[in-house]
């Protein structure tokens, strides 16, 4: 049970514990929905909570829309049954790289099978969203809306994983309702292609291109569900994170729709800006290169198109043969946004520098030991310089060797600087595994997440922030508080703890006031701004803390940042 509770929580998935949902009750009137934009009747499951699944938002990006950026549906669409979720957009789990040092080797063994392939019912048909609110909600109700965008490393994940049931019954009971949408996206090689060819043919960063199309189907028809299309604040986790922060840098910060924007605010949970080099930069045609030779496209005349006419099975196949997340290489991700000079203008920081992001109040925040599951992979490394040669070879392509020793030396001791943090290196199950997963969970999420608060505070002083650090798995051995602990504890909630309470109210008020002090009562969360403290939340209560750990790390990454593209 251990080993499963593990491996669902390496994949962000959150399978080991799914959401309770409501009894579905066959004699109720299934509700129904009229909308305009494409004309539909949409017909849902009754229940406490009313569930419309499966909605189509974008045309299927199959045949010649592979590798496209997502289409509207423009044509009437009749009536649609939403009573069960949609596809998975095509999954990006098979690794074929783990090494069997891992403790608890059966981790390795059921990682390295298709086993989470066949379980996910994924296709190229995908692009749907599922749509939950209060039973008997009417069309004047003009709820909030929470938009929740999954995570998974822009290589795996599914809407339909993320019962929205908790979060609404929730709501009533507060009595603080409110709508809530999931969206799915494209992920992987189908989603996320690098390449001088993608950005020619402008098909770069089509997953965000997707969540993007989805928040504007919203827009159109949130209302005749009762939502407001004016009060929508977009949630994400990890990478669902990481596109949150880009949904506000798109298009140099154009969050607008028909001359309105698209939602009010934001809330990330473990990410936020990951400064990267271009759609077209090498690591990213070899990417391309690698999927088109292993497509058998390399001798085509247009190598895209070639991709584009394949079946499905063999593009599948081309396009998880690089390396996944769950590898020796971990975050140095083969697929993730990147600057396309259109869609993502320029490297996340870039933009946040010049302001060029949606002005909307955030929540930000991670857990204590982001970087643990990510260090699971690399055993053979032994020395500080193999830690140094493993971030020059795989991660900084840009980076100088003594600029990211002079980042290591600001690790100097796992005692201290080592994650799990506090733990004194009763983890460190190989020699530099704390260090390691310190400087995982710091550049990719923890720090990075500090970088951006002091930059939003001085280019957008007066827009509120909120940030945390979670600590309720604190003395969990060799992960801590780990990547996607709060999948668990956070979005489902299935944990009956203070923790779990206080967020889903924090949320909550955020949702209806942006402020997440307003509303249900919970104890003061200070705003970042006021003096750089953190909501430090533990199971059983809360504390603040100041936001200064790591300080000397901290000044190095926002001083050389330009060099730490990934």
């Amino acid at each position: 049970m251990k080993v499963l509770f593990i491996v669902s929580c390496v994949l962000n998935l959150g399978l080991a514990a799914p959401a309770v949902k409501e009894p579905l009750y066959d004699r109720a009137v299934a509700p129904t929905v009229t909308i305009s934009s494409p004309q539909a009747t949409v017909i849902g499951v009754a229940g406490s909570v009313e569930t419309f699944a499966g909605i189509p938002f974008a045309q299927p990006p199959v045949g010649s829309l592979r590798l496209k950026p997502p289409q509207p549906i423009t044509a009437p669409m009749g009536t649609v049954k939403a009573t069960q979720n949609g596809q998975a957009c095509p999954q990006f789990i098979v690794n074929t790289n783990l090494n069997s040092a891992i403790p608890a080797a059966e981790v390795g063994l059921l990682l390295d099978t298709p086993l989470f392939q066949t379980v996910l019912d994924a296709g190229e048909d995908c692009l749907v969203l599922n749509i939950y609110r209060p039973s008997g909600t009417k069309s004047t109700a003009k709820l909030p809306v929470l938009f929740w965008i999954f995570g998974g490393g822009f290589e795996l994940g599914w809407n339909g994983m993320y019962d929205g049931n908790g979060w609404v019954s929730g709501s009533v009971s507060r009595k603080q309702p409110i709508i809530m949408v999931t969206v799915n996206y494209r992920v992987g090689g189908f989603g996320f292609m690098p390449g001088a060819e993608i950005l020619k043919d402008g098909s770069a960063n089509l997953g965000h291109l997707d969540q993007r199309l989805g928040l504007q189907w919203v827009a159109d028809n949130i209302a005749a569900f009762g939502g407001d299309p004016t009060k929508v604040t977009i949630w994400g986790e990890s990478a669902g994170a990481i596109s949150v922060f880009n949904q506000m840098a798109l298009y140099d910060g154009d969050n607008t729709y028909k001359g309105k924007p698209l939602f009010r605010g934001a809330i990330m949970n473990s990410g936020s800006l990951v400064p990267a080099d271009p759609v077209d930069c090498a690591k990213g045609q070899k990417v391309y290169d690698t999927v088109v030779a292993t497509a058998g496209c390399s001798s085509a005349a247009d190598t895209l198109a070639c991709l584009r006419a394949l079946p499905y099975e063999q593009f599948l196949d081309a396009a998880n043969s690089v390396p996944a997340l769950l590898s020796y290489s971990s975050v140095a991700l083969s697929y993730l946004p990147r600057p396309d000079g259109k869609v993502l203008t320029q490297s996340p920081e870039l933009l946040a520098l010049s302001g060029k992001y949606a002005k909307v109040p955030f929540i930000i925040g991670d857990q204590e030991d982001e970087g643990t599951i990510f260090a699971l992979f690399q055993s053979s490394i032994n020395s500080i310089s193999g830690v140094v040669n493993y971030l020059k070879s795989y991660f900084f392509n840009s980076a100088t060797t003594a600029q990211i020793q002079d980042l290591v030396n600001t690790y100097p001791d796992i005692i201290t600087d080592g994650s799990p943090f506090r733990t004194l290196g009763l983890n460190n199950w190989y020699p530099e595994y704390m260090r390691l997963a310190a400087i995982l969970g710091d550049l990719t999420f923890t720090l990075t997440r500090r970088v951006f608060l002091n930059i939003a505070n001085t280019v957008n002083p007066t827009v509120p922030s909120w940030s945390y650090l979670s600590s309720y798995d604190y003395g969990t051995p060799i992960l801590g508080t780990f990547h996607g602990s709060d999948i668990l504890q956070v979005f489902f909630g299935v944990l009956p703890n203070y923790a779990s309470s206080a967020f889903q109210s924090y949320y909550l008020n955020f949702v209806n006031n942006l402020n997440p002090n307003t509303g249900t009562s919970v104890s003061n969360w200070p705003r970042w701004s006021s003096n750089k403290q953190l909501l430090n939340m533990y199971a059983l209560y809360s504390t603040t803390i100041n936001d200064d750990f790591r300080s000397d790390t901290c000044a190095y990454i926002q001083a050389n940042i330009a060099a730490l593209h990934i």
